[in-house]
C-alpha cells in the first residue's frame, strides 16, 4: 500500500481543516516546499496535495508554489482542489504534477470527466467525498444527490481507475479510518482506493493495508506527531515499524 503524506495549501502555506470546516483551520507549515523535502528525506516517494483555494472557488492561486515542490521534490504528486475545467487540467499537469483529481467536477460535469479520462487516462483520479451518506462538493461545503453506492457505480461505468474516498465525519479528528465503508466499497467495486480522512494510527494504516487499500493519506496525525512519517511509511509497506 502506498502512504500519501498530504499537503494542504492555503495562502501559500500548508494548513489542515477539521472536517472540512474553512473555519476551523490550522497552519502547520509556512514553508511548503521544505516540507515536502523533509517527507521526501524521510522516505516518502508519493504526496498527496488539495489547494483548499482551488476547492472553495475554482482558481489556481496556488500554481507557482505547486510548480515548485513538483520540481524540487521529484515526488510523485497528486492534486486536488478546483480543477473544473480542462485548461486547469492541462496546467496543473503540465506543472509537473503526476496525477490531477476531479472532485466537484466529475459530480458536476459528466462531459468534462469523460473528456480528461480520454486524453490522460490513468493520470486522472477522481475525489469521493463522503457527507452523511452523499458526495460532498464545492469544499465540503455542500452535498450533491449522488449517494456513495451510485457514484461508485456511475464512476467503475466510465472507466474511473483510482479513487479517493474521504469520510468527511473522520477528517482531521484522529478517531481512525471508516474501515467498514471501505471494505464494503471494495467488495463491490473494481477500483484502486485511496483512503482519506482519520487516519491517526499505524494499527489504523496496517488495517488499511490489510483491506487491500491501493493507498491511504496521512494527514494530522503526522502534523501533530501521533504518527512518525517513517514508522507510517513502513507500516503501509508491511514492515515492522
Amino acid at each position: 500500500m502506498i502512504l500519501y503524506p498530504a499537503i494542504d495549501l492555503f495562502a501559500g502555506q500548508a494548513v489542515r481543516l477539521r472536517q472540512g470546516r474553512y473555519d476551523d483551520m490550522t497552519v502547520y507549515d509556512r514553508d511548503p516546499e521544505s516540507l515536502a523535502l523533509r517527507m521526501r528525506d524521510a522516505g516518502a516517494t508519493h504526496l498527496h496535495m488539495v489547494d483548499l483555494e482551488g476547492a472553495r472557488n475554482g482558481s489556481t492561486a496556488n500554481l507557482k508554489l505547486i510548480e515548485k515542490i513538483a520540481a524540487a521534490s521529484g515526488l510523485f504528486i497528486e492534486l486536488g482542489g478546483g480543477i473544473r475545467s480542462l485548461e486547469t487540467l492541462r496546467r496543473y499537469l503540465d506543472s509537473g504534477i503526476s496525477r490531477a483529481i476531479l472532485g466537484t467536477a466529475a459530480v458536476e460535469n459528466e462531459e468534462l470527466l469523460r473528456e480528461a479520462l480520454d486524453q490522460f487516462g490513468e493520470r486522472i483520479a477522481v475525489g469521493v467525498d463522503l457527507k452523511d451518506g452523499f458526495v460532498a462538493v464545492r469544499g465540503w461545503e455542500q452535498k450533491s444527490a449522488w449517494t456513495a453506492e451510485n457514484f461508485f457505480r456511475h464512476l467503475t461505468e466510465l472507466g474511473v481507475r483510482t479513487v479517493i474516498c474521504t469520510d468527511i465525519s473522520r477528517d482531521g479528528v484522529l478517531t481512525g479510518s471508516n474501515h467498514e465503508l471501505y471494505a464494503s466499497l471494495l467488495g463491490r467495486f473494481p477500483v484502486d482506493l485511496i483512503a482519506s480522512g482519520g487516519v491517526s494510527s499505524l494499527e489504523d494504516i496496517r488495517e488499511l493495508k490489510n483491506l487491500g487499500m491501493a493507498g491511504a493519506i496521512l494527514g494530522r496525525a503526522y502534523y501533530s506527531g501521533a504518527v512518525s512519517l517513517t514508522e507510517a511509511l513502513e507500516a503501509a509497506k508491511g514492515e515492522p515499524a
